[in-house]
């Protein structure tokens, strides 16, 4: 295992190599940043995990069709507005952003990838874009990465962002991820964006297979409210500007960067889920005692995406019948005489039945962070997927998203 060093809050959120800038351009109501660009130093190796709806964005069509070339030398982002359900003028718009950034920024005709959040189904203002970008070229800076994370947000109740370093061959690298989700998050791409940035010399090919199982380990994991957008998108950039040796697959130096890439995927992962929609707790559910890791990811996500067991979250009451009956309908093996349930370490259930400690484990349960073990006794399979409690403040701020 590698060794992966962070430092606290107060982290230097900088990779050698990137430049990034974050302002407001008037997208947004309330005057907040809402328009961000990151630039590599020199074209960087560039993969992608996208959204699986069915209805995409234009960002997301015109990020899928580039990231084939296997090279890009930046990004810009914009909140406040999907660009998604936007038609022809849409995708106009999202290569015109493209294209604009590129021409302010003195980058290769298309070298840079776009990505948009916010409101779904209302134009994109591209004037409010080109007039911000001026000011955007002017501020890029190795320390942009910061203010880029808070151009990103919508409903977020902060930024997110993380950075770590590890030694591979003896050169040490640097890898940061900046990210913004608090609302319509589900597994299946969980709803967000992530951009990761990395001065580790890795090709396309050997990036995307580390991307791809960093997400599964990770946004792939994570449940606020089950809903997945149109403008999901993750990216991760390596420029190469830490003079190590080439990254590739099948050996432990690429190993090591897969675990690091999945060790900030799942930091980040598990902060949107802190700062979920009106959520008041953190909920780890691990499944163990599965015929397979399939079975029991399938049954925590059940347990994760259940109102009735959410609800029981919010309100700290140990309803272990609600994590039973929603494993019951997950279509999992499970032996319901062998099964045994516990709420922060309290143990509730006990081959099937209860323990007679409910007062014991709503005490447990008044932390803002719970975790729910469940044993199925079918087998060995184990998987683990973190979500929030439902609240009212969810329903209050999902109510009046557009106005």
């Amino acid at each position: 295992m590698a060794d992966f060093t962070k430092a606290g809050r107060q982290f230097e959120l900088r990779v050698p190599g990137f430049r990034a800038a974050g302002a407001a351009a008037g997208i947004k109501k309330n005057g907040k940043k809402d328009l961000a660009v990151i630039v590599s130093d020199s074209p960087a190796s560039v993969a992608g995990v996208f959204t699986t709806n069915t209805v995409k964005a234009a960002p997301v069509l015109l990020d899928m069709k580039r990231i084939r070339k296997g090279l890009a030398s930046g990004l810009i982002v914009n909140s406040g507005n999907a660009n998604a359900c936007t038609g022809k003028e849409g995708m106009r718009n999202a290569e015109a952003m493209a294209d604009m950034a590129e021409r302010a920024l003195g980058l290769k005709k298309g070298s840079v990838l776009v990505a948009s959040t916010g409101v779904i189904g209302v134009p994109l203002p591209i004037e409010k874009v080109e007039k911000g970008l001026p000011f955007l070229s002017r501020s890029l800076g190795y320390e942009g990465l910061g203010p880029a994370a808070e151009a990103m947000m919508t409903t977020d109740a902060f930024p997110k962002k993380t950075v770590m370093k590890t030694k591979l061959g003896g050169v040490e690298i640097t890898l940061a991820g900046i990210a913004k989700g608090a609302g319509m998050i589900c597994p299946d791409m969980a709803t967000m964006l992530a951009f990761f940035f990395t001065d580790a010399r890795i090709k396309a090919p050997a990036l995307s297979k580390a991307l791809k199982a960093a997400v599964d380990r990770s946004f792939n994991s994570i449940i606020v409210d089950n809903d997945t957008s149109t403008n999901d998108t993750v990216l991760a950039f390596a420029n190469g500007a830490g003079n190590g040796g080439e990254i590739k697959e099948g050996t432990r130096e690429f190993d090591s960067f897969a675990g690091l890439l999945t060790a900030a995927s799942t930091e980040l992962a598990h902060m949107i889920v802190k700062d979920g929609e009106g959520a008041t707790r953190f909920v780890e559910i691990e499944v163990s005692g599965a015929a397979s890791e399939h079975d029991a990811r399938k049954a925590a996500r059940t347990v994760a995406e259940s109102y009735l067991c959410k609800t029981a979250f919010f309100g700290g009451d140990p309803n272990w019948g609600r994590i039973i009956a929603a494993i019951g309908r997950a279509g999992v093996k499970m032996r319901e005489e062998r099964t045994i349930v516990s709420f922060n370490g309290v143990q509730v259930v006990l081959k099937g039945l209860d323990t007679g400690r409910e007062k014991e484990a709503a005490r447990a349960m008044k932390k803002k962070e719970l975790l729910v073990l469940v044993d199925i006794g079918a087998g060995r399979g184990a998987a683990r997927v973190w979500t929030t409690d439902l609240t009212y403040e969810y329903v209050k701020i999902n109510s009046a998203y557009r106005t």
